[in-house]
């Protein structure tokens, strides 16, 4: 969706005239020195920027036909300035700026931490439309576990949460931000490039080939994703004519398809549970990468190509991994995490309606897998913190947010209330949340107050054990169950 943009104010013009011939040196030697700033999220402080509000990305990149060479690329910004601004930060990393403009002025641009600091030519006043354009590179060398790009064996894809989409593109790279993405990509002829959302073009020039994508909702900078690889876009119609497009290596086409063709079912599944798709389409990216965990990005979800192929792991639990990362596109994509600290919302949902598609659909008994969690479940706090309140990642290893506690241990928070307003409030207060937020981004306190208008009453001392408590509550209608010692939990095997 293109953004209208409102001319420059003439205020802001006359300013352009006088401050634009004056040294840029000077301007910025009034500021104070650059310092990384952050929204003060608990978990990653120093991720996001205030003062803005984006509204659209429109990322070009180009990609030179070998995977461990920096792609030339430039991002576009459209945004909205919440407060005055002499100064704003982006968050970028891994790559190398060559220019900064904002609104067509060239700007000064320095780095500290993770941050990208602009010094525009012009002061920016609250409420002014802002136009930021970079030109740099985005480098996919590097260690694979920190996320950003992420090599395959024929091209590259993207894994961007928690927090390293800033490795791929200059961006405000929190969940709260979410905002419309325009995707160019420029790759050899012979390769194919996909990424969120629709495609509205594709214009062959000698050996390359430009191919552009546009998202019909906002996304969060984590959820981006782009493929590029000797690949084969499949398509085939989901519920409502949904249109739904797997993407595969062109080998793979044939291996993949008793797979590939289970999506429509699935999301038939999950609308039959919460309500419409909420997006324009979806499908699987199937990368032929080694990461040790599959992702929920908007529209198009990454798996590991050894999901599918590993003899080990039985048709029911292939499954189910693949309704866990469609369902995040209720949860977690259409509805985001207002804080990281909300993650429990996006997993914990996830992993409630991957071990309810294996009751239903495999015989696997929920019961079973939630008296499981509940054994473990206090070894998990006692690890990783509360579902709602989870401890920092460790340093240097940001995935290992991802702990038991906010997969299955926040889908026993989901059994519990459901043990405790009832099967038919339960299911009318998961239609209500997501349609209610979609598109938004809400926190735990909103699921509370949801759950507890659902409930007719309050319910709020219920949430604050199951949340927020070292030790995990009585289940509801299973007074017998128990949680074994923290020093048990941590080495028994984990449900799921």
């Amino acid at each position: 969706m293109p953004l209208v943009r409102t001319p420059l104010p003439r205020a802001r013009w006359l300013r352009s005239a006088v401050l634009v011939a004056a040294s840029a040196g000077l301007v910025a030697a009034a500021l104070p020195a650059p310092a990384p700033l952050g929204i003060g999220d608990p978990l990653f402080p120093h991720l996001g920027n205030p003062g803005y509000d984006v509204l659209s990305y429109a990322v070009d990149l180009t990609y030179p036909g070998v995977n461990t060479a920096p792609l030339a690329a430039v991002t576009r910004i459209d945004a909205l300035a919440t407060d005055d601004l002499e100064r704003l930060n982006l968050d970028f990393t891994h790559g190398t700026v060559s220019a900064v403009t904002v609104d067509g002025l060239a700007a000064t641009y320095t780095t500290s931490g993770e941050d990208l600091v602009v010094t525009p030519a012009v002061p920016i006043d609250e409420g002014e439309s802002i136009e930021i354009t970079v030109t740099y590179t985005s480098d996919p060398s590097g260690p694979a576990d920190t996320g950003g790009w992420v090599r395959t064996g024929d091209g590259l894809a993207m894994a961007n949460q928690a927090d390293a989409a800033h490795r791929v593109f200059p961006s405000n790279d929190h969940p709260s931000d979410k905002a419309y993405f325009t995707f160019r990509v420029t790759a050899p002829s012979g390769l194919t490039a996909v990424a969120n959302g629709l495609p509205t073009g594709r214009v062959t020039r000698g050996d390359t080939t430009t191919w552009t994508y546009r998202t019909s909702h906002p996304m969060a900078t984590e959820l981006a994703q782009v493929s590029i690889g000797r690949s084969t876009v499949v398509h085939r119609s989901g519920p409502h004519g949904l249109p739904v497009r797997d993407v595969v290596r062109t080998a793979d086409r044939e291996l993949m398809e008793p797979w590939l063709r289970k999506t429509p079912g699935h999301l038939e599944w999950m609308e039959r549970k919460v309500g419409p798709y909420p997006f324009e389409t979806y499908g699987v990216l199937v990368a032929d990468a080694t990461t040790g965990f599959e992702l929920e990005t908007q529209t198009l979800s990454l798996f590991e190509r050894r999901l599918f192929t590993e003899p080990a792991y039985p048709e029911w639990y292939v499954d189910s991994v693949m309704v866990h990362e469609l369902a995040h596109q209720w949860f977690g994509d259409s509805v985001s995490p207002r804080t990281w600290s909300d993650l429990w919302l996006n997993e914990g949902h996830a992993s409630w309606y991957e071990a309810l598609y294996a009751e239903e659909t495999a015989g696997k008994p929920l019961e079973r897998r939630m008296k499981a969690a509940y054994a473990a479940s206090d070894g998990w706090r006692a690890d990783g913190g509360p579902p709602a309140a989870p401890e920092p990642p460790s340093p240097g290893h940001k995935i290992s947010l991802f702990r038991p506690v906010v997969y299955d241990g926040s889908a026993l928070v989901l059994y519990a209330l459901r043990q405790e307003i009832g099967t038919e409030a339960f299911g009318r207060l998961e239609r209500r949340w997501v349609a209610d937020h979609r598109d938004g981004t809400a926190t735990t306190a909103d699921f509370v107050a949801l759950a507890g208008e659902i409930a007719g009453r309050d319910l709020t001392a219920f949430f604050r054990g199951w949340l927020y408590e070292a030790k995990t509550p009585a289940m509801p209608g299973h007074p017998d169950w128990r949680s074994s010692p923290a020093e048990a939990a941590r080495t028994a095997p984990k449900p799921g």
